[in-house]
């Protein structure tokens, strides 16, 4: 389980395609200290389990269904990718519930830049705008956001100076895909409604609409 408080901006040192998945490398000091095989991290949203770790950097295995739902599969030696540790039991919850399992890929579609902020306006896959909401949560590449404005086929982002610097929605430009993760609860609710109607989702699509709390993401990651 994640916060969307992104820890550190890495990067990814090698990947090896393996035909029906693959093996990358990725530099993280910051969450690879006192991490061990087997645990989780979160890189740019998407939830991938430690399987080798060396002097900074560790490695992760990335199955079909990973790539094609994710923007992973577009990655290469280079590429920037946003990095956070699994919460701790006990620990502040900074941003808000996220399992790092993402839900399908938008597009940026357009940034409209300030001196003090900017706001990104970001296409929104067919089936998941139901579940977005004005002033909700949604996770954009692993980073808790709240939704300043929420279209039939899009949604908007305010970020600050702080998370321009800190994440990847800093150097994203229009085009770019970016991983989404809507709210958990939505996604429940809708499935317990639709259960009391006989299974028919569509009559409570608007249950998106108590998906997500008015939250303040404080933190380095907006």
């Amino acid at each position: 389980m994640f916060t969307g408080i992104v820890e550190e901006l890495g990067e990814v040192t090698a990947v090896e395609n393996l035909g029906d998945a693959s093996r990358f490398r990725l530099r993280g000091p910051v969450v690879t200290d006192g991490a061990r095989h087997g645990d989780s991290i979160a890189v740019n949203g998407v939830c991938l389990t430690v399987v080798d770790l060396s002097e900074g950097e560790f490695t992760a295995d990335v199955m079909a269904e990973t790539l094609n739902r994710s923007s992973l599969g577009a990655l290469a030696t280079g590429s920037r990718v946003n990095l956070e540790r699994p919460t701790a039991v006990g620990a502040r919850l900074g941003g808000h519930i996220v399992q790092g399992h993402v839900d399908g890929t938008g597009t940026i579609a357009g940034r409209e830049v300030s001196d003090n902020w900017e706001i990104v306006r970001i296409s929104l896959p067919a089936g998941l705008s139901r579940y977005v909401v004005e002033k909700g949560s949604i996770t954009v590449d692993g980073v808790s956001l709240t939704v300043v404005e929420a279209g039939p086929d899009f949604f908007t982002i305010s970020l600050i100076p702080t998370t321009l610097a800190l994440t990847t929605l800093g150097i994203k430009e229009t085009g770019d895909p970016v991983n989404l993760e809507v709210d958990i609860i939505a996604k429940y609710v809708e499935r317990l409604l639709g259960a009391d109607n006989g299974g028919d989702t569509a009559a409570v699509a608007g249950a998106g609409a108590v998906a997500g709390a008015d939250t303040d993401t404080g933190g380095r990651a907006r």
